[in-house]
């Protein structure tokens, strides 16, 4: 089959009604993004979470609808990305006063000297990190981003990976990013707000730019991008410890990291590393995330470990961080991203969506209790 256009499923928003056929699913919520995979239609509705409980009765009929409507599709699955409000956020403090105080997250060490400001209207920024590339440090950040809105938080990603900017591919972002009163206004898709420096330039363009280049481009994505009202801001970090990390957290006022590493030792190496850095730079680690932990054989479910295993679980232990979980190495993964849709949403049921969703809900616990402690303290 091939892609449905937009028209066709907003018309079915329109045509499904409420029990008392008093409103239809598209003034309840807005089509927020879709694509078809392996034959099945897979469509976000943005919303919020008053109207999220009139729309979640209609999802079996607007599923049933959207197969009738589209040829060839053989079924059809429909989620919400339902927000709570946002807190109110505080002010930000000039950097000549100091800017924010960080928080303290997951038991690190208090930090004991203060960073540049939050992002106006951000609640907090985290970011996700690795020490080398290649260990599917952006694939994290993406179905991490797009989980917590799932969780129900209002959810910004930024790309910072300057030199390699993969996110408007794994997102299925085309389009780029409106101006508005000389602020770029990053575009919406599967729930959550998303800008990169890919969505500006050709997709095959090689980025030969030197440090100061590179730090340009940060400063202006951290400050000229506007974001409006989110609980959360994740970024996407460029691979290593250099000029580019640096620059992020003395920019903004980071509330913690994410750092991702597969189960071998080399890897483990650089993640040590990358934990060292952030403890440098007073930025508290949320924990480490072990990919491509195992291998299981999509025909006979055999389980492989062919990077080794455990080694970041381990890790964590010894560097006494949090171990945030296991994400296995599945051929879905790499597919769901070549099309543009994270495995949270093309495949939420399977051993990788589950596992970046169980990610994702004990992420969102931490951050919901520390935006409650910001809002108390403010």
């Amino acid at each position: 089959m091939t892609n449905p256009d937009r028209t066709t499923i907003e018309t079915v928003l329109q045509q499904v009604l409420t029990a008392d056929r008093s409103t239809s699913a598209a003034k309840l919520g807005s089509l927020d993004a879709f694509m078809v995979r392996d034959g099945v239609l897979h469509v976000a509705i943005a919303t919020d979470r008053a109207r999220a409980a009139q729309l979640q009765p209609l999802l079996p009929e607007l599923e049933r609808a959207l197969v009738a409507a589209v040829p060839g599709c053989t079924g059809a699955s429909v989620i919400l990305t339902a927000h709570r409000p946002a807190p109110t956020p505080a002010p930000a403090a000039p950097p000549a006063s100091g800017g924010h105080r960080p928080l303290n997250l997951g038991g690190a060490p208090k930090p004991k000297a203060p960073t540049g400001p939050l992002p106006p209207h951000v609640g907090v920024v985290i970011a996700v990190a690795s020490g080398k590339g290649g260990v599917g440090k952006s694939t994290t950040a993406v179905n991490l981003a797009v989980g917590l809105g799932l969780e129900g938080l209002k959810v910004g990603l930024l790309d910072a990976d300057i030199h390699g900017p993969s996110l408007p591919r794994m997102m299925g972002l085309k389009d780029q990013p409106e101006v508005a009163d000389g602020h770029l206004v990053p575009p919406r898709k599967w729930g959550i707000s998303a800008m990169s420096i890919g969505m500006l330039v050709n997709e095959t363009e090689a980025m030969i730019w030197r440090g100061p280049m590179v730090m340009g481009a940060i400063n202006q994505l951290l400050g000229d991008v506007e974001w409006g009202a989110l609980d959360v801001l994740v970024v996407d970090m460029p691979p290593g410890t250099g000029d580019a990390q640096l620059t992020l957290a003395q920019k903004t006022a980071l509330a913690g990291a994410i750092i991702v590493s597969t189960p071998q030792d080399i890897a483990l190496l650089d993640a040590r590393r990358g934990i060292t850095m952030f403890s440098k730079m007073n930025v508290p680690v949320l924990g480490i995330v072990e990919n491509m932990s195992y291998f299981c054989c999509p025909n006979c479910n055999h389980r492989t470990e062919l990077f080794g295993h455990g080694g970041a679980r381990a890790e964590a232990q010894e560097m006494g961080v949090p171990f945030l979980g296991e994400i296995p190495l599945l051929a879905d993964i790499r597919a769901s991203a070549d099309e543009g849709a994270p495995i949270v949403i093309a495949a939420p049921d399977s051993a990788a969506g589950q596992a970046y969703r169980s990610l994702a809900h004990t992420v969102g616990a931490t951050l919901r209790r520390v935006l409650e402690q910001k809002k108390t303290a403010d």
